[in-house]
């Protein structure tokens, strides 16, 4: 954080920044829970996802109030007008991400009340990396590292890779089995929540970069 005069401000800005990472939290955490309460078939872990939803949306709530706040009575200036845009910006994309975690934390309660189809491993995969992204792009946030943040962007090839070789995986079992297209669907959702959540880890760490360069990376070849 820059030094300030105004010590008002100063306060109005770590405020929002400390928010801003105590909301990235519960959304990492929502993450790592719901792939732990799909693989390990706990019921009670999708549950407990699903409940944080609603703290989760109470933090875009509260933080949207604290940026519209700081901008209009503040008129922030360069880097820190950067800050409050990319936060605006940031909180949606966590919001989507914990949405996704519910979403798939459902399919899990889902999926346990069933006979398993197959042993999970792209799956799993793709959640651990999804997270790692989410992590990185934050952690790339608070180190001002903007190196780091492009790093994020090549993980997303990865997560796309896997999951059409999970719906190519399921598809082939729905092919050999009928029995199998109710839980193929199941967990083919479940790919698709996830491969979401990486759009939203790559939309994060493009924010991030562009709050620490002033460089808009979103759509290389288009002029600014």
């Amino acid at each position: 954080m820059n030094e300030y005069t105004d010590q008002g401000y100063a306060n109005e800005l770590r405020e929002i920044r400390a928010r801003l990472l105590l909301m990235v939290g519960r959304v990492e955490k929502m993450i790592g829970e719901s792939i732990d309460a799909l693989v390990n078939r706990d019921i009670k872990k999708g549950e407990a996802v699903i409940a944080q939803d609603r703290s989760v949306n109470q933090d875009e709530v509260d933080l949207d109030a604290l940026c519209l706040t700081l901008l209009a009575c503040r008129q922030p200036m360069a880097s820190d007008l950067r800050f409050v845009t990319f936060a605006m910006k940031m909180v949606t994309d966590l919001e989507r991400i914990g949405d996704l975690a519910v979403n798939l934390s459902e399919r899990a309660i889902d999926l346990a009340q069933e006979p398993p189809l197959a042993p999970y491993h792209k799956i799993p995969r793709m959640g651990v990396v999804v997270r790692s992204m989410v992590r990185d792009a934050i952690d790339a946030f608070v180190e001002k590292d903007a190196v780091k943040a492009r790093d994020v962007l090549t993980r997303d090839d990865e997560v796309d890779e896997l999951y059409h070789s999970v719906f190519r995986e399921l598809l082939d079992l729905m092919t050999e089995d009928h029995n199998n297209i109710h839980r193929c669907i199941h967990n083919q959702s479940v790919a698709k929540y996830l491969e979401r959540m990486g759009d939203h880890g790559t939309n994060l760490a493009e924010q991030v970069v562009f709050m620490l360069k002033g460089t808009d990376i979103r759509h290389p070849g288009l002029s600014s």
